[in-house]
């Protein structure tokens, strides 16, 4: 093993031995070169004042060499703050920005100790960073049933890890903690378990109450005090965009200093709490350990990022930062959220007027950008199929009799008549099964 990953194993077994017990044997070996290019590098732009010449990049005139009709598409921003490298990180101004983001939107953070966020090419490479730091072979995946299909890839297919399926919803169609306790204690034999939560939920748009999250962190603890390793991860994609009553925080800040068993990562970002998701912009955070078992995490999460992608991309990183120091950012942002609002309360309103009666029933939803139909008794898939063919409506079949509605990119006096295409499809497949019968 490199001297410099057996290095940072050391630390994090120093510090806190169950987070070592975590690592994959991936997270074992990586570590972040100290003397690579990337390093060497650095310390060139700190002290070659005469000439640089290091990094893989052209200069002209002082600065990074671009092509004019480039640059005069984006004249407002300076040409070192979108045509150089990144560094593996991110910018340091923007994890910075990011961090008193989470603070201010996350009260519970206050005095807990956590990293600063590492950007990550948005959300779904943060959760593979994930996988390829904490899962092995075998490893445990503790899902709900109602989950994104993309976690089977990522935790699955890449690292084969086992996915644990819980139901989301309990008796009572509230979230099911029990289940979730359940799925972990499963796993005491093997002593080790990643959980992810990710709330509001994709697909359903669920997102849990306040004692239901207090469950949940109950849960989770349960497992630890049992002699699991669990690392618990917040998928936060739609973070934010809470309509009702339901926590209004990510539960990473209660699951920071929980038990020396619990590892907390939160994965975050820009896509869709910022409406800017071609800009592939994400975070992930760690907390509930020491500084010095951070940093290490942080080396290795660099290690990760330099194997695969080496950086993420300059100019949309410098474009988010510039959106979260405007002053007008609070406002602009204030008023997507209505909009998002009005669709889901014009959604539920919709399907509550009795117009839809006994056609289907859905999920609780109560934020994000999704519900979810339950169609008892016919395919969702041949829903979906028909929606296309004979109405111009696209919708995603989950499962046999789940189909998902995105009311986030439907314009609100246009949701009645969507629903409305898609109580006549559902009523045709019921009308057509009936007559076969």
């Amino acid at each position: 093993m490199n001297p410099l990953a057996q290095q940072l194993n050391d630390t994090i077994a120093k510090e806190q031995p169950r987070i070592a017990e975590m690592l994959s044997g991936l997270g074992k070996a990586i570590y972040f070169p100290k003397i690579g290019i990337l390093s060497q590098s650095a310390e060139a732009k700190q002290k070659a004042k005469t000439y640089n010449a290091t990094i893989g990049i052209a200069t002209e005139n002082g600065q990074p060499m671009h092509l004019k009709m480039i640059q005069d598409k984006l004249s407002a921003y300076n040409p070192k703050d979108i045509y150089e490298y990144a560094p593996p990180a991110g910018k340091p101004e923007l994890r910075a920005a990011w961090r008193e983001k989470m603070l201010k939107e996350n009260p519970s953070l206050q005095g807990k100790t956590f990293s600063l966020p590492v950007v990550t090419n948005a959300l779904t490479h943060g959760l593979s960073i994930v996988a390829d730091l904490f899962a092995d072979v075998g490893d445990a995946v503790i899902i709900p049933d109602k989950n994104w299909e993309n976690y089977e890839l990522t935790f699955g297919v890449r690292r084969g890890a086992e996915i644990v399926e819980y139901p989301l919803y309990g008796a009572d169609g509230l979230f099911n903690a029990q289940g979730l306790r359940e799925a972990l204690l499963s796993r005491k034999e093997q002593g080790k378990a990643i959980v992810l939560l990710n709330f509001p939920n994709n697909p359903t748009g669920y997102t849990p109450s306040r004692a239901e999250g207090a469950a949940i962190v109950a849960a989770i603890k349960d497992a630890a005090e049992a002699g699991i390793n669990v690392v618990a991860v917040t998928d936060d994609a739609y973070f934010a965009l809470f309509f009702e009553d339901s926590m209004h925080e990510s539960l990473f800040g209660a699951l920071c200093g929980l038990h020396e068993r619990v590892l907390p990562v939160k994965i975050d970002g820009a896509t869709k709490e910022e409406y800017v998701w071609g800009f592939r912009v994400g975070f992930i955070t760690y907390g509930g350990t020491s500084e010095a078992a951070l940093a290490a995490l942080e080396q290795k999460t660099l290690g990760i990022i330099r194997a695969t992608i080496s950086s993420g991309p300059h100019p949309s990183q410098t474009f988010v930062l510039d959106a979260l120091k405007s002053p007008d950012f609070e406002a602009q942002k204030a008023e997507k959220y209505a909009i998002m609002k009005g669709r889901a309360n014009k959604v539920k309103s919709l399907l509550d007027s009795g117009k839809y009666e006994g056609v289907w029933s859905y999920y609780p939803f109560n934020s994000g950008y999704f519900m979810c139909l339950r169609l008892d008794g016919i395919s969702a898939e041949t829903v979906r199929q028909r929606l296309l063919d004979r109405y111009e409506v696209g919708t995603i079949a989950l499962g046999e009799h789940d189909l998902r509605v995105a009311f986030s990119c439907i314009e609100e006096p246009y949701l009645e008549d969507l629903f409305d295409r898609i109580y006549a499809a559902v009523s045709e497949i019921k009308g057509e099964a009936s007559v076969q019968a």
